[in-house]
């Protein structure tokens, strides 16, 4: 079959198609129009140029016959049409919805799939957690354990005690400094909003819907997506599915989706994570900035349109926009009170302190927005990585990029049940132990890139969040050990020692508590003394979900701990048009 025409052959090449002439059927509505044959267009297909296959995923427009002088496309939908009339390209019909997911199947998953996968493993290996340890921190981490080993065999009690005391004492002395830092005023006033574009103006914008047995709360997020404020033929919305998740696959098959969303199936592959699924969808995405909202999020109807502003009179080494992540259930129990008030002082105090002097964010997972060609740049997520925000978060810095925060906030669900809750925060903890390793393979190169100050706020937000909740209970029970009339310190060491041992601990619930307050005020939460006076409590059961992410880490380092949404009994009536009065009391 021949699928090059000389000049001035269009219409016998048309007649060779069996498809009529383009004035026929332009007019008429685009499923009236004839349909390319699979036949043509698996034949076509292994023809197409690297710049092709990217029109043709992102746009949905195939050429299925080339000449000297023209090229016949085939479209798929009316923004493929329009994308080929915009440059002026010769129409010969349209691709049928299961010849399109048929050619994607069979030509383009394998490939696609692979790319998502080990993508960033295979350009930029540094960033990749698919290696655990490298050579040198293998090294590190047996001797460590020997030398733990050894101080046991020997049996002196006295000497284990003061090595964890001093392990956990110093992790937690960097977060009490970074939280101390991050509650003090910002070194200057945030800027003020920018002036908001027009319909015009405004880019395409892609948003990206991972979804993973989530049919719980589909018709909440259907309803939350269809109440953004941006002009439907400036959307892009990607809902992403898993191949295997056949309750979900039917769910969204049986609403009638609006034509600016897209349905994006992943095929089955491992690891199975939320990253590789963004990576898929990536592929498909025509916007020049992206976001992501998940499952059950709530976001404010006019996010895009602010984060399209900002980014419009920001310079291009801003990368990247955080939104603010609050809960739509606060009040439901003691536990969602907790993790109400963490999310208030990380997303309201030390994220924007953070961004305010210039220093790497650990992202949230959901209400980034990017800047595609930037993120495209820096290989996008990493499969691998269980934390892929965080991780994230630090590339983009490592790369000379930049990350704010936007005034526009994110209503999401907050686990209700204790064992939901902990799947979900060994995840975290795990990752950001993962996280960690990897930016830490080279400490000099990491130096240097980030400078000294971004150098120790990486690994405070990384490793000594992870280590400072594993290791509380220990600090806890030794402080509270050494408090004993019989065991107070005889010397001016051991006081010394014991004092700072205490003024840490105590330091640490302080400007835990402080943050938090500060975070609650600024979503206007009052009362919530009890909650702000109990977080040590919370601070011990995060321990336990911290020493099952060390388990995790050693024997199933990239299984992703999902997490269950739809329990709240707020989830039920919580709707878009109440986002702004969320109650928080």
């Amino acid at each position: 079959m021949g699928f090059a025409f000389a000049a001035g052959a269009y219409a016998q090449k048309r007649q060779q198609i069996g498809l009529p002439l383009e004035h026929d059927f332009q007019n008429h509505a685009i499923e009236t129009w004839p349909a390319i044959s699979w036949a043509w267009l698996e034949a076509a297909a292994p023809q197409l140029s690297d710049a092709e296959c990217e029109v043709l995923l992102r746009h949905k427009l195939m050429p299925i016959a080339w000449g000297h002088e023209q090229t016949l496309y085939a479209v798929y939908d009316d923004h493929s049409l329009a994308y080929a009339q915009e440059r002026g390209l010769a129409i010969s019909g349209r691709i049928l919805p299961q010849h399109y997911n048929r050619l994607l199947h069979v030509f383009f998953a394998p490939a696609l799939l692979r790319r998502a996968t080990y993508g960033l493993l295979r350009h930029s290996p540094w960033a990749s957690a698919r290696h655990r340890l490298s050579p040198a921190q293998t090294v590190l981490a047996v001797a460590a354990m020997l030398l733990a080993s050894g101080v046991i065999m020997m049996g002196d009690v006295t000497i284990l005690m003061l090595m964890v005391q001093c392990l956990a004492g110093l992790f937690f002395l960097f977060v009490v400094l970074l939280r101390g830092l991050c509650t003090l005023p910002p070194p200057q006033a945030r800027r003020r909003l920018p002036v908001a574009l027009s319909d015009d103006e405004l880019p395409t914008y892609t948003v990206l819907v991972p979804l993973f047995r989530e049919t719980s709360v589909l018709a909440q997020l259907m309803a939350s997506l269809e109440q953004l404020d941006y002009p439907p033929e400036k959307l892009d919305i990607k809902i992403i599915l898993e191949a295997n998740d056949r309750a979900m696959r039917e769910a969204v098959a049986s609403i009638g989706l609006p034509s600016h969303f897209d349905v994006v199936v992943v095929p089955k592959g491992k690891p199975q994570t939320k990253p590789r699924a963004l990576n898929y969808a990536m592929h498909f995405a025509r916007g020049t900035l992206a976001t992501i909202f998940d499952g059950e999020d709530i976001p404010q109807p006019n996010q895009l349109r602010l984060a399209a502003a900002e980014f419009a009179h920001l310079p291009d080494h801003v990368a990247c926009l955080q939104a603010a992540l609050e809960l739509y259930n606060p009040a439901e129990n003691w536990l969602t009170r907790q993790f109400a008030a963490e999310y208030a002082g990380l997303f309201h105090v030390i994220l924007p302190a953070l961004s305010a002097y210039h220093l790497p964010l650990p992202l949230g997972g959901t209400s980034n927005h990017f800047r595609v060609e930037a993120l495209r740049a820096v290989g996008g997520w990493d499969p691998f990585n269980v934390t892929e925000d965080a991780d994230l978060g630090i590339r983009l810095s490592r790369c000379g990029y930049a990350t704010g925060t936007l005034e526009s906030a994110t209503f999401e669900e907050a686990p209700s049940h204790l064992k939901v809750w902990a799947r979900q925060r060994r995840r975290w903890l795990k990752g950001f132990l993962q996280t960690w390793l990897v930016h830490n393979r080279n400490p000099i190169q990491l130096l240097r890139d980030l400078g000294p100050v971004g150098f120790v706020t990486a690994q405070v937000m990384t490793i000594g969040i992870f280590a400072s909740t594993l290791l509380h209970p220990l600090l806890l029970a030794l402080t509270l050990w050494q408090l004993q009339p019989s065991q107070l310190p005889t010397t001016a060491a051991g006081f010394l020692l014991s004092g700072l041992g205490v003024a840490v601990l105590f330091m640490g619930y302080a400007t835990a508590m402080i943050t938090c307050r500060q975070g609650l005020k600024h979503i206007g939460a009052s009362g919530w003394t009890f909650t702000l006076l109990t977080i040590p409590v919370y601070w011990l059961i995060m321990s336990f979900a911290a020493w099952m992410a060390l388990w995790d880490f050693l024997v199933a380092p990239f299984h992703w701990h999902k997490t269950s949404h739809g329990l709240s009994r707020f989830s039920k009536t919580i709707h878009p048009a109440r986002r702004g009065s969320i109650s928080r009391r």
